[in-house]
């Protein structure tokens, strides 16, 4: 039985799970109070993300992989400094890998595509967002769709970089 929901989507894959960012800003989204501090200049709680990290542990222990990638162009806007110094480093310690793909001095290969995750290059999950960034729940497309979001991964891996190199030359 295909899944229904972004929950079910979790529970139910078994290879790999694909994400594509695209906002520059998900502040209304989850974690308010650590952006908050964050901004503030406040150190990174050790406990910070640490119910995302122990399911991502919960996934690559099993060899499963979580992989994502993030369109984006510098300056980082306040928000992505946040995401990516504080989330994507965290994560990564649960085996979350990521990639970049920075448009700053290269057109958008993705332009008009939606955030989306894909388990298993086979169920597509549209994620909805509002023009600030609150998220609106998320679409499980139809597996037909899949051959449409499998390439939409393989064109952001074939133009992205991974993050820690990215990471290395760019971050702030």
């Amino acid at each position: 039985m295909a899944p229904k929901t972004l929950g079910e989507l979790f529970e139910t894959f078994t290879r790999e799970a694909f994400r594509l960012e695209t906002l520059d800003d998900y502040s209304k989204s989850g974690n308010v109070d650590a952006y908050r501090a964050f901004l503030a200049g406040e150190p990174q709680p050790a406990d910070y993300n640490e119910a995302w990290v122990s399911e991502l542990r919960s996934h690559t222990s099993k060899g499963k992989r979580v992989y994502r990638v993030h369109i984006l162009s510098r300056p980082l806007t306040p928000y992505l400094r946040f995401e990516l110094g504080w989330g994507y480093r965290k994560n990564a310690t649960g085996g979350e890998e990521f990639f970049i793909l920075d448009t700053t001095e290269q057109p958008n290969p993705l332009e008009g595509v939606p955030d989306f995750w894909l388990t298993d290059s086979r169920t597509p999950g549209v994620m909805n967002y509002s023009e600030d960034g609150a998220f609106l729940g998320a679409e499980i497309l139809p597996d037909e769709r899949a051959v449409e979001f499998t390439a939409y991964r393989d064109t952001a891996l074939a133009h992205a970089v991974p993050f820690p190199e990215w990471w290395a030359k760019h971050g702030e």
